[in-house]
């Protein structure tokens, strides 16, 4: 049967995969949910709100093109799409940019035991008005004092969750952790040819593990490997702990970045999808724009406006 879009042409909707479950050789269907039914009519008003923010942001300061968040969502950055900018100029450029908070990586915040470096970045944070949302990419292995130095490292930054590359024989160890100090492992996918290349791989690797182990869905690498983001997301129910918004121009490992919306990723259905999978309040979502790293500020700033449009529709 012939598929338009996410949907079957009979006007209903593929059975999607969960925990333990496996398709068979016949793909079933339901009939689609009112909730889908409006899912499907915010895909045809993509354009539209596109448009309509990017003209919210020509000529204008962010202060102006920006609309109040909902409770719900907070925005926040992932550090490495500033990573040519000092830990003092990137956290100023977060501000300005009008995001809540900042996802940081390795090299702007490195993982260290040392509490007078800890409580430095800490105030730094604090004086632009921001908060940290979480940590990563992190590896995780079989070593485990290496892992617990993460840990508490995450503990006293007071970081909720540790995006993760962890390997198969981490997982032992991971799930003592996370249950002594109480923070989430979330599995960041790094599109074709990674361990964790497919939402499957994922679910595979959680599968019967302790809840505080979940996912940091990377929307944008998702789409390298083939997947579309809105179904991602409803497979990660429950155990979705991060968020990289990102959109790449083609479904195919090799790829340009583009601005949000201008691929593959439907910006107002990820976030629909959000709120019916429940995210939770202090979940990480995090922008995250690669391409342009020596001068990447018009070029989020066009994302911002984007996406702070979709989360208040």
């Amino acid at each position: 049967m012939r598929r338009c879009g996410y949907f079957f042409c009979n006007g209903t909707l593929p059975n999607t995969i969960g925990l333990g479950q496996h398709t068979g050789p016949k793909t079933s269907v339901r009939r689609i949910t009112p909730a889908w039914r409006s899912l499907f009519m915010i895909a045809h008003s993509r354009r539209s709100f596109i448009a309509s923010a990017a003209v919210g942001v020509a000529g204008i300061s962010v202060t102006h093109a920006v609309a109040p968040v909902p409770p719900k969502f907070s925005l926040g950055i992932q550090a490495f799409s500033l990573r040519k900018y000092s830990l003092d100029d990137a956290l100023r450029h977060t501000k300005d940019l009008g995001f809540d908070a900042i996802e940081f990586y390795p090299k702007m915040f490195p993982v260290t035991d040392s509490q007078s470096q800890i409580k430095t970045v800490l105030q730094k944070v604090k004086d632009q008005g921001l908060k940290i949302s979480a940590h990563g990419v992190n590896k995780f292995t079989a070593d485990s004092a290496a892992n617990r130095k993460v840990f508490s490292f995450a503990k006293q930054a007071g970081i909720k969750t540790l995006t993760a590359d962890p390997s198969a024989d981490s997982f032992d160890n991971l799930e003592e952790l996370v249950q002594e100090f109480d923070i989430r492992i979330a599995i960041h996918n790094h599109g074709p040819g990674h361990r964790y290349s497919k939402v499957l791989d994922v679910l595979r690797a959680i599968e019967n593990r302790d809840q505080r182990i979940g996912a940091c869905a990377d929307l944008g690498h998702y789409i390298r490997s083939g997947e579309r983001p809105v179904e991602v997301i409803r497979l990660l129910k429950g155990r979705l702990y991060g968020i990289h918004l990102k959109d790449f121009a083609e479904m195919q490992k090799k790829t340009e970045g583009v601005i949000l919306g201008q691929g593959h990723l439907d910006v107002l259905a990820v976030f629909v999808a959000l709120d019916q999978v429940g995210f939770p309040e202090d979940g990480a979502l995090s922008l995250e724009y690669e391409k342009n790293p020596e001068n990447p500020l018009n070029d989020i700033r066009q994302c911002v406006a984007i996406a702070r449009k979709a989360m208040s529709s």
